[in-house]
């Protein structure tokens, strides 16, 4: 199951999936989540979302967190732009969210009985792209922004891959919008026009890393629509590439939250029905299918559900880390910076070298896709909601040092640069 943004109604996309189970006879083994999740796990979380006050909602997230309820089918998630960045931060290299929600970290891939999920968290903004990952509590109102916008630093690591199956991202790659029903999509969503005629609605480098790893499918949320588009490889159409050092004027959304409120009457959407995609053999695949999708609101296309074969057979199905990303992290984290000093990883021929020796070293000293539960197991870091909480002045939110990223710095040997 894909499902766009979530903004925090968690109940109504399982409860939605179940009815659909129910419906059509099938069973969802996964559930893929672009972004906006809005994991809040205590009031002080509210703090550090970068939305209108008016929008500062717990959500129903807080139940999955402290096992009031558990999520029903395993979840990955990235995140967008309305997040606990706090939270996420936490978990920079991955982890459980909550039992059963896994996310995927600032950048990150992971496997699904052998279906290879790679995905990054963020949005695009052109003037902190080349930055590094310098934010610390409590944040002021530039960094509360600047913490989940895609770096260069992390993009650079995901261009390092072998062609995977599935990218997930919460903004769309960059002219996106010109591989499928373009016309009906400015009828639809008019004020995408401009931004569509300079090239400014998606985002620059995950074109790039569309054209290096060349998934079957890419899914993304953000612009709360649905939209289907085929980006064929072998096309040698020539565009205008946007040039990200340009200055441009930047008409930032980050401000804007997505309105709660019942979306307007409109056709009842009909059930979606599985269709099939083979999992492409490497190197990558010839077209990739796009799908975006709506926020999780009645009568809205928020969901989909989707049959991918797998490689591997398993049952109950095998969730492991990727062996390939284990050893691009370990080669790249001497150069995680946590300032807004960034170098760029180094040429081609003296990283390539340095992350086939560390894919090699994670061969000998961890295994081939080593199960993930073996490694990472979700615990409580912060307390849950505070029932005596008054809404006059959300609390300070506090630093905690997750145990999941520290379990996962000492499997790869690293030094725990997140904390």
């Amino acid at each position: 199951a894909v499902e766009g943004c979530c903004h925090g109604h968690l109940d109504d996309i399982y409860d939605r999936i179940e009815q659909l189970e129910r419906q059509n006879g099938y069973q969802v083994d996964l559930v893929l989540i672009c972004g906006d999740f809005q994991a809040m796990r205590t009031e002080a979380d509210l703090s550090c979302m970068a939305v209108p006050r008016k929008y500062l909602a717990m959500g129903d997230f807080p139940k999955y967190y402290t096992g009031e309820k558990v999520a029903p089918i395993l979840t990955i998630i990235i995140g967008g732009n309305h997040e606990a960045s706090n939270y996420m931060w936490e978990l920079y290299h991955g982890g459980f969210l909550a039992p059963n929600m896994y996310y995927l970290g600032a950048a990150g891939v992971v496997q699904f009985n052998g279906i290879r999920i790679a995905g990054l968290s963020g949005i695009y903004k052109f003037h902190d792209y080349k930055i590094g990952h310098y934010e610390t509590l409590p944040y002021d109102q530039g960094s509360m922004r600047s913490i989940y916008h895609v770096r260069q630093y992390d993009v650079q690591r995901i261009l390092q891959l072998s062609p995977v199956d599935i990218c997930l991202s919460h903004d769309w790659p960059q002219y996106m919008e010109r591989h499928g029903n373009y016309n009906a999509l400015m009828r639809r969503k008019p004020h995408f026009r401009s931004d569509a005629e300079t090239g400014r609605l998606g985002s620059p480098p995950l074109l790039e890393v569309l054209k290096k790893v060349r998934p079957s499918w890419w899914f993304s949320g953000h612009m709360h629509v649905k939209y289907e588009a085929t980006f064929k490889h072998d096309d040698q159409v020539v565009v205008k590439e946007a040039n990200p050092d340009e200055i441009q004027i930047d008409f930032d959304d980050d401000d804007e939250a997505p309105p709660q409120e019942q979306s307007e009457p409109g056709p009842e959407v009909s059930p979606p029905q599985p269709s099939s995609s083979a999992i492409p053999s490497r190197p990558g695949a010839s077209e990739t299918k796009f799908l975006a999708l709506d926020k999780c609101l009645p009568k809205k296309d928020y969901l989909e559900i989707i049959d991918f074969p797998a490689p591997l057979n398993n049952d109950p199905p095998k969730f492991t880390f990727d062996t390939e990303w284990l050893g691009i992290v370990r080669a790249t984290n001497q150069y995680f910076s946590r300032t807004k000093r960034q170098q760029s990883l180094p040429a081609d021929n003296v990283l390539r070298p340095l992350i086939e020796e560390n894919i090699r070293w994670v061969k000998d000293n961890i295994g081939d896709d080593k199960d993930i539960a073996e490694v990472q197991a979700f615990s409580m870091t912060s307390p849950g909601p505070d029932p005596a909480f008054q809404d006059d002045r959300l609390p300070q939110p506090i630093s905690y040092t997750n145990p999941q990223t520290v379990a996962f710095c000492e499997m790869l040997g690293i030094p725990n640069n997140v904390n």
